[in-house]
């Protein structure tokens, strides 16, 4: 659910403690990976095949033109969740969940800002730890992305994700949706997108990274931590979703190595 925090903080949307705790949904990524990897690939596919006649059945929104920056990312190195150069000399941690509001108003933002003048220029790579705590859709867009990350085009299909985003619950991570992004990303098969969200790759992510934000501390999101890469990472306290306080963290942190 979404709620403020203090006056000087920025919002967040806020883990609900009587829903799905991290500690469960790793516990349940586990039990999925178990559960595939005993199953056959004929029923792996007889299985894929009616979740998605089950979700094509769903009355969706009436189709409109995707919102985005189809160049934003382009020529930029992506390798899994993480988004610039190896050799960047600093990370930028980014913990969200794909219906946060807040998490799409950074996006919106904040995001092409720091990647024009930060990522494109190997000043500074970004990771996404995704987290799906709001809801269904949360869960279906997170394991899309991670889907397309085996193509390296993660970050595209995310980006496109939030700025396309709908209203919360309500249904709004359509397969034509995400058909339609597919499409819209350069040199991403589609496809294959699609029939990889239940990969065994796939669970094993969303398990790394609901116990990586345990270990962190997050208990809402958007959630940020910064430091050199490869070294120890701190948590990016900001007062607003733009560009303005990420840029003086980060050049504090460029101007101490």
């Amino acid at each position: 659910m979404a709620s403020g925090l203090a006056a000087d903080a920025v919002v967040q949307c806020r883990v609900d403690p009587a829903s799905v705790t991290f500690a469960r949904r790793k516990q349940l990524a586990v039990s999925i990976v178990v559960a595939v990897l005993a199953t056959t690939v004929l029923i792996a596919a007889s299985a894929l095949g009616s979740r998605s006649e089950g979700e094509a059945s769903a009355d969706t929104p009436a189709r409109t033109a995707l919102s985005g920056e189809p160049e934003l990312l382009r020529g930029i190195p992506q390798n899994g969740t993480t988004l610039g150069s190896p050799d960047a000399p600093i990370t930028l941690v980014e913990y969200a969940d794909l219906q946060c509001p807040y998490c799409a108003q950074w996006a919106r933002n904040a995001f092409p800002e720091l990647v024009r003048d930060y990522v494109r220029t190997g000043r500074v790579r970004m990771e996404f730890r995704g987290l799906a705590f709001l809801g269904p859709d949360s869960d279906k867009a997170l394991r899309t992305g991670l889907a397309a990350a085996e193509q390296r085009r993660f970050w595209d299909v995310v980006h496109l994700l939030f700025t396309n985003q709908g209203p919360e619950n309500a249904g709004w991570v359509t397969e034509d949706l995400l058909a339609r992004i597919g499409a819209a990303v350069s040199a991403l098969d589609g496809k294959r997108m699609l029939a990889g969200r239940w990969s065994p790759r796939v669970e094993r992510q969303l398990a790394a990274a609901s116990a990586s934000a345990e270990r962190d501390g997050v208990t809402g999101t958007p959630a940020f931590m910064a430091g050199p890469t490869g070294g120890k990472l701190h948590p990016v306290v900001v007062t607003s979703l733009d560009a303005a306080p990420f840029r003086a963290h980060l050049d504090g942190l460029l101007a101490a190595r």
